[in-house]
């Protein structure tokens, strides 16, 4: 009866261990694929922001969808002006412009336009593309927004109850840069 006894509370034991090991775990191995996934998943919009700001140097607004902004960065080239010359000083300025390749430019930034939009770690699932001019403060300004939501990319990590783990998780909560209702291209990862 002895031995009985103590091997039950020996698996007993072994149980608890087992499930204080799973306690542990599993917040951990959630922080850190949030943290790989959510970081793949900025990568990608910091490189989308970059190539709407250079479409947006070209055409003077916002791509409301990838295919416009693939178009127009494959095709068309960015113009800048060198200026020689003081007129403040009383000396004559010579202006020249200087056309560069814009997809020159993104190959030199290492962004690459194929797949750009597909948001990591799914099968194919891309960013959401919104962009539109509005008026603030009396002034007519391009607006865009460009995301995905956490339950997108996170997996088998989307469900609801790994908030328990990390208070500012939700998986309904969008990962963007940009804003529709004032002009503001951050991401909301930068606060």
């Amino acid at each position: 009866m002895k031995y009985i006894i103590g091997i039950a509370l020996l698996l007993l034991n072994l149980f608890l261990v087992y499930l204080l090991y799973s306690n542990i775990k599993e917040p951990i191995a959630f922080q850190t694929e949030k943290n790989k996934r959510k970081t793949a998943v900025v990568d990608k919009l910091m490189d989308i922001r970059d190539a709407q700001e250079m479409y947006r140097r070209i055409t003077g607004e916002f791509a409301s969808d990838f295919d416009t902004l693939v178009m127009v960065l494959e095709r068309d080239s960015i113009v800048d002006i060198k200026e020689i010359g003081d007129a403040d000083a009383g000396e004559e300025v010579v202006r020249t412009e200087i056309k560069h390749s814009a997809i020159d430019s993104l190959t030199s930034m290492g962004i690459d336009l194929n797949g750009l939009n597909e948001v990591p770690y799914t099968e194919g699932t891309t960013f959401t593309f919104a962009a539109d001019t509005l008026t603030y403060q009396s002034t007519l300004v391009s607006v865009v927004e460009v995301g995905t939501r956490y339950k997108t990319f996170m997996g088998r990590y989307s469900d609801p109850k790994y908030a328990k783990y990390d208070n500012s998780y939700d998986p309904n909560k969008l990962l963007k840069f940009g804003d529709m209702t004032k002009p503001n291209i951050a991401g909301n990862w930068e606060n």
